[in-house]
């Protein structure tokens, strides 16, 4: 992973006077020595030829930069530039949020980033990027042509790439965070593959929660990246914009044809001509019955019973997860799909399904609606569950 670090730079300085060369040092917050800076290769047209000085006007050390970077820093530049343009929020971050919400654009503003990047040795890739640091740039004694700059912007690019091709190639596990391993359960039954979907389902929860936290940010993806950890994003979405990615054709891929010897088995066509599993097919048209009926009659707006609400929203739900467990099965060319996985899907799917069922207790309790309209829904949410369990005494013998 990269190396940002922004906040606890105290000050530093470039010096690109020497053609192919750049020296320099930077200290941080916290750190008695400075960050020495040994590099080849030039600043950008703005900066070559020139000795760049810098200052934070509000160092502060923070968790997020608690890493600091060997002291002596020997590799090749990447971009170092003063004219990097990035979008700024006008307001806090709260505000921008409440108004990304409301449906009004946050205010915002381009500005001129200092962007120093290199590739070193020791440490791997550096980023330090700020629009708030105060900047000095001398007299260039010397000038980049357009050419050469092309030539350093394309060797640039060359080194994040194969920066990113190395990262590709090294696995370091984060020491504070230990995650399901599906090497370390194989073969997995049931209840390992309920331990990955409950971890897939934390991580889902946290994404969510990132992402509506930085709801209005113009680096949004980038941020929400960056702390869930997926570095790799973080960097690939960064090289994107960049530019430094190389372009792909798309491929063209051939559709997935249902075996026919399993059609009305482990697959149907509903009326649009859709592959589904039977009892996916099933549950959806049941959940948009159920929907319909309760909505056309005004009993699903903003002020309506939340017992209601969890019937028909839970049914629903649970169809997803059905879907989740069984439509793939239309593509298997024989029996051998692993049993504990759809088993583990399907309980899932039955969680919902019996939250769904207790909330249409409360709704008869409450007689929300007519009574004979109620039963034959309550009717088929046991049905579904009679059906869900069959699957799942069906796939439980396979491993034996």
């Amino acid at each position: 992973m990269a190396l940002r670090i922004h906040q606890s730079v105290v000050r530093g300085e470039i010096d690109n006077r020497r053609r192919g060369h750049i020296e320099g040092w930077i200290t941080l917050v916290g750190v008695e020595r400075p960050v020495t800076l040994e590099l080849t290769g030039n600043c950008l047209r703005d900066l070559a030829g020139s000795v760049v000085r810098f200052e934070n006007p509000h160092p502060v050390a923070t968790e997020d930069e608690q890493n600091v970077p060997a002291l002596l820093q020997r590799g090749v530049a990447g971009e170092i530039t003063a004219s990097r343009k990035v979008r700024v929020l006008d307001v806090p971050l709260e505000e921008a949020t409440r108004l990304t919400r409301s449906g009004t654009p946050p205010p915002e503003h381009f500005a001129n980033a200092l962007y120093l990047e290199w590739f070193g040795e020791a440490t791997g890739r550096v980023v330090i990027e700020s629009s708030d640091y105060q900047i000095e740039v001398s007299p260039a004694e010397w000038k980049l042509s357009l050419e050469d700059e092309e030539r350093q912007i394309a060797s640039c690019h060359e080194a994040l790439r194969a920066w990113l091709e190395r990262l590709d190639q090294i696995d370091l596990p984060d020491p504070e965070e230990k995650e399901f391993e599906i090497e370390d359960e194989l073969p997995l039954d049931e209840f390992g593959y309920e331990k990955f979907m409950r971890e897939s389902d934390a991580r889902t929860d946290k994404y969510m929660k990132l992402f509506e936290k930085y709801e209005g940010h113009p680096d949004r993806e980038k941020i929400v990246a960056r702390e869930m950890g997926w570095t790799w994003l973080e960097e690939a979405l960064e090289a994107d914009e960049r530019g430094a990615l190389p372009k792909r054709e798309r491929e063209e891929i051939p559709p997935l044809e249902p075996n026919p010897l399993t059609e009305g088995i482990d697959w149907v066509r509903d009326k649009d001509g859709h592959i589904h599993h039977p009892l996916t097919k099933r549950a959806f048209e049941s959940g948009v019955a159920m929907w319909h009926f309760c909505d056309d009659r005004g009993l699903l707006e903003d002020n309506g019973d939340s017992d209601l609400f969890e019937m028909v929203f839970q049914f629903q739900t649970a169809g997803a997860k059905i879907a989740g467990a069984l439509d793939s099965l239309a593509y298997d060319e024989d029996d051998s799909r692993d049993g504990g996985f759809v088993v583990a899907a399907l309980k899932r799917a039955l969680n919902y399904l019996h939250t769904s069922m207790a909330a249409a207790d409360r709704v008869a309790q409450k007689e929300l609606l007519p009574p004979q309209r109620l039963d034959s829904f309550r009717a088929e949410l046991f049905e579904v569950r009679e059906k869900i369990l069959e699957l799942m005494q069906r796939f439980r013998a396979k491993r034996f």
